[in-house]
């Protein structure tokens, strides 16, 4: 199964041509800005950020306009105690939708971690 198709379910709205572009941006923002994925209980992962206000901000870009098209995640970014993280939940039938966003996440997160690593290595 071809990983758009997991990332984007039938539910999703955002135009066919546009949806590897989507997963583009976000992979950029894991790779760029993560400092760490974690699944926190069903239906939820954390994604640890560089805090600072350019990652904030293209964190809650992001999750503003894929709820648009995706209306059944859940995007909860919290900033506290110099720290960033953006929580995404979804419902239950969705979960392989939410451990494709993990993996994309997790993998974007150790390619940048690897010497000479980064967006596009």
């Amino acid at each position: 199964m071809d990983v758009n198709e997991v990332w984007s379910p039938r539910a999703c709205t955002l135009p066919t041509a546009q949806r590897p572009l989507r997963v583009a941006e976000f992979d950029a923002l894991f790779a760029e800005a993560a400092t760490g994925v974690e699944r926190v209980g069903t239906g939820r992962t954390r994604i640890r950020l560089r805090p600072g206000p350019a990652a904030a901000e293209r964190a809650a870009g992001l999750a503003a306009r894929e709820t648009a098209c995706c209306s059944f995640f859940t995007f909860t970014l919290t900033a506290t105690g110099g720290e960033l993280a953006l929580d995404v939940a979804v419902p239950g039938p969705h979960t392989d939708v939410l451990d494709a966003f993990t993996g994309r996440a997790a993998a974007a997160l150790a390619a940048a971690a690897r010497p000479g690593g980064g967006p596009g290595e």
